[in-house]
Parts: C-alpha cells; structure tokens; sequence
C-alpha cells in the first residue's frame, strides 16, 4: 500500500509531497468478501490545503492502485512517466473521474518545481516499463527515493539501470543526504539477474514440448510477455493473450512506445481453431486469483479452452508470499488433469524485479548517503537493511506506518508518529477496516448466523412461538435432533414464562433470546453463532 509523505517547512505549516497510493489485495481469513486494501488518508485529508503534489513511481498496483479512491480526497496535481500515467489515466476514467490533472514528465534532466522541491524522474530497472526513482531536492539536502529498482543493463523491454547518471547524482552539489531504498530482497545474497537471461531457457522449453503450452506472469511484466510470445513463435506456435489486464498492458505499452514489436496474437475465437501442439496460451493470474484465467483453466473449460493430458502449464513468476495456497491448488488441479506443471526452477523461468543484497550494497557504496531508511518490505527486511546501513556507519532508521521523520539532521529522528490504518474497498464503497463490518462478516463466517424473530400483541404477550432460520449451521445436533426446532421450543417455552418486564422492553428481550439461542448451538454442535433477534410489536388501532 505504498504511500508516503515528504515534507519540508516549519513545523506544522510543511508543504508536502506524497509519492503514490497503492493498494494491497485482502485475503479470505483477515478481509473476507474486501476488494481492495489502501492506506487510510485521514491525516493527508486533514492537510490537504498544504499538499503540493502526487508522483507515481511506477505502474504496478501496490503503487498506483488507490489513484481513483484516493485521488477525489486529496485533488492534487499528478506527475508521471508517459506509461505510468496512461495506466492512471484509465483507472480515474474508469471511475468517472477526470485524467486531465495527471502531468506527464520527462526524465532527467528535466525536473518538477513545486513548493519547496525540486523533483527528477531517473530511469531504473523493474519488471514493468518506465520505473523511476526520484531525486528530490530541498533546501534541506538531496533526497533519493529509489521506488522499486533492480541492477539490469538489459531489461528487454525498458530502460535498463545507468550507473553512470547515478555517479553524477551522488556526485552533484552536496551529494545525497537521504537514500530511501529498496529491501524487497534484501535476504537474497546472490547478484540479480537480468531479464535477458531467460530468453534462452524459455525458447527451449517451449520448442519441448508437444501438447498446448500455457504460461502465466504478472500481466505488468511487458517484458517477460514479450520473451514468452517471442518464443512460443520460435517454436512455430500461435499465441494467444487471454485476460483483460494482459491485454490492456501490452496495448499502453505499444500506444507509449515503450514496447516495440511485439509477435502478432490471435483472439480467443481464432485460437480455440488452432491445433493443441501449435498453440501458445499467455494467461493471467500467476498468484493463484480465483477469476483469472489461470485458475478458471484450473477447473475446466475456459473461453473454449482446455488443460488436457499431455499439455504443459508454465508458472514464469514468483509466488508473493501469502498467495502460496491458492497457487499450489492450481498446480494440484492442474496435475490431476495429466498437465505437467513447470515452475521457476530457482530462476530457470522468472527473475525477481528487486535488487538482491550485493546489489544494494553496490547502490550504497555508489551513492554513499548520510541517511538510509529502508523502505518496500515487511518489518524484517527493513531491519536487516538497516543493520547493513548501520555495519558501513550510515545512519539509518527503521520507519513504520505512521513513523514522523526529521532528516534534517546528521541522523534521522523519530519526532511523530501519525495515526495510520487501512481502508477497505468492499464493493462499491470505502469503510475503514476497524468498522465493524469485516469482524462480523468474519465472526459469521465461523460461527454461523441465526435470525430469530418474534411477534408481541398490543397486550405486550408474545403472539404464537419464536421462530427460527439458520445459516451456516448444520441442521441436526449431537443430541440427534433438528436444531432450529431446538432453538424455537427453547425460546418459546422461555417466552411462556418470561416476566412482563422483559417482554416490554426490546433491549432485555434481545438479549435474553440471544443468550438462549447461543447457549442450545454451545450444548447441541459445540458454537457460539451470531444471532440477530427482529422484535415486531402490535401497535393498538
């Protein structure tokens, strides 16, 4: 959910800067039903007066993927790299929100001037074209944002990493005060490797095999959809793009003219004609997402298309941790049908878009910053990064959601730490995660749920028996009999009995009847449900 904060001013009155608004996606155990997952922006929304303007690193979702939810809150102007901000373009109309404030930049020399910064976009390597770092000038030293980067003289499809402009940017005026870095990959302690040297592997891989070929990657990595295509033709194969973000991402590519002859492709129509052994699906969802083709392949028929014995599936990514089950079901699915399953072999068939250690410590060594805070990562990849930073005597600090950072000085200095959160999208609409609405979605989900609903005469006497719906709950109980007919006997019998005072008044009523029905689920099938009582009162004429 990368958002973060630059500010530079007297305390309070700091103009600011906010480098992208991305998105996490939910899980079905902690956000169960949730969309998207975004940074809470309450505290940007309280400052929005002092906010200057947004930059986007980069194209991928955890960087750009709250554009449409965040942007109408925040209303500043928006600078980006012509292919990242075609893809921002289309998520604000989408959403019926205008693209006219998102500024297209060219990279330096040329600079953005906004309040009291000055900011360049640098060129570096990722897995998805025009990735940028940012150099962003204060009157208070230079800071370096790296954004995501990897060390790659030949990224394929790109602008590979030019450690020469970044010798002059360590090198000009003062030399860097701030490095923001990079730990995705910290914990790898072998050299990155370059996108290049899959090309070899992939043609002789798929020039293997014999039945229909199917690969899947990160829609985003135009380069590695480029190599996959390039060698499903080398083998005489037709290719065929399925899922809509595939699509969409090589169309922007080709449309910025960051991407370059792409293979032509047939459509799904024309390609179901094609032979099996003549034939190259390229098809979303590598982490296992239950309506990408991936998975939908996994589990039959999908757009006239069919896994069959003999057929080879190509899994050309990582699997983002967290995302492990759902990739291995596919596999497993997949298996059963008599496909032979092929993953990245160690990096055989993928590499990471990250810089590994070496090459952080090489961006260190070359940029020699003051200051070092660690950034992209869980809090276990920040905090070796930083003992790295800390073992060469650079200051450094570990900063978590919220952390308030003066850098101003020789060492960073916690000063403030901001009240943070996350905001779900659950549908069609924005609720904060600890609004109740995912707890008890959960708690539901676990428990089961029973509706209990009850009639009072105008006398204020209960009208006929209680009755009962369950869901979610299993009909009968240990005691062999049917549970909701366990439930209504006790609550009725208990309204037969029940002082007048409680059958007055809605609050006591509810909670009785709640407490009974949770206490027959206890004994009978060993739960606690959630329970909702609905009260009608008879009004007199």
């Amino acid at each position: 959910m990368n958002t973060y904060v630059y500010g530079y001013g007297p305390e309070g009155k700091e103009r600011l800067i906010v480098i992208d608004l991305g998105v996490t996606f939910p899980d079905m155990e902690g956000s169960p039903g949730v969309d998207l997952i975004m940074a809470d922006a309450a505290w940007l929304e309280a400052n929005v007066n002092r906010i200057d303007a947004i930059f986007l690193t980069h194209g991928h979702e955890d960087h750009i993927g709250a554009m449409a939810h965040l942007w109408p809150k925040l209303k500043a102007p928006v600078y980006a790299r012509r292919f990242t901000a075609h893809l921002a373009q289309l998520k604000m109309e989408e959403a019926g929100l205008p693209s006219d404030m998102i500024r297209i930049v060219e990279p330096r020399p040329k600079a953005v001037e906004v309040g009291p910064f000055r900011v360049q976009f640098v060129p570096v390597s990722h897995s998805i074209p025009e990735s940028s770092s940012l150099v962003i000038d204060t009157p208070a030293g230079r800071v370096v944002h790296t954004g995501d980067f990897k060390l790659d003289g030949n990224p394929v499809v790109g602008e590979p990493f030019d450690p020469l402009e970044w010798h002059e940017i360590a090198h000009e005026g003062t030399g860097v005060k701030v490095l923001c870095c990079d730990s995705t990959n910290v914990f790898s302690h072998t050299p990155g490797r370059s996108e290049s040297t899959l090309v070899s592997p992939l043609k002789d891989l798929i020039a293997a095999q014999k039945g229909m070929v199917v690969a899947t990657t990160f829609a985003s990595n135009v380069a590695r959809l480029k190599t996959l295509a390039e060698a499903g033709r080398a083998a005489g194969r037709s290719v065929c793009l399925l899922g809509r973000a595939m699509r969409k991402m090589v169309q922007v590519a080709e449309e910025t003219n960051v991407l370059k002859g792409f293979p032509g492709t047939l459509s799904p129509e024309d390609a179901v004609e094609v032979g099996r052994d003549k034939l190259m699906l390229i098809v979303t969802g590598s982490q296992g997402e239950r309506r990408a083709a991936t998975a939908q392949l996994s589990r039959g028929k999908y757009l006239g298309f069919e896994m069959k014995e003999g057929d080879t599936f190509l899994f050309s990514s990582k699997t983002i941790p967290g995302n492990e089950r759902s990739v291995i079901r596919i596999m497993n699915a997949l298996s059963e049908m008599g496909v032979d399953v092929v993953d990245d072999h160690g990096g055989l068939y993928h590499v990471s878009g990250h810089a590994n250690r070496p090459d952080l410590d090489a961006v260190h060594d070359l940029l020699r910053p003051q200051i070092l805070i660690p950034m992209h990562g869980e809090h276990r990849h920040l905090r070796e990064h930083a003992k790295i930073a800390a073992s060469k005597g650079i200051a450094t600090e570990v900063a978590t959601n919220g952390t308030m950072i003066d850098l101003t000085g020789a060492a960073p200095k916690v000063v403030e730490y901001i009240e943070t959160g996350r905001v779900y999208l659950d549908g069609s609409v924005l609720i904060g995660a600890l609004d109740g609405v995912v707890r008890d979605r959960i708690r539901m989900a676990l428990n089961g749920h029973v509706l209990i609903t009850v009639i009072v005469d105008e006398d204020d006497a209960p009208l006929g028996d209680a009755w009962v719906e369950l869901m979610g709950l299993p009909e009968r109980g240990k005691s062999g009999g049917d549970l909701m007919r366990i439930v209504e006997d006790e609550l009725s019998a208990f309204l037969e009995s029940a002082p007048d005072k409680v059958i007055r008044n809605d609050d006591k009523l509810d909670e009785a009847l709640r407490r009974i029905a949770r206490q027959v689920a206890m004994e009978e099938i060993g739960k606690k449900p959630e329970v909702t009582v609905v009260v009608s009162r008879l009004m007199a004429e």
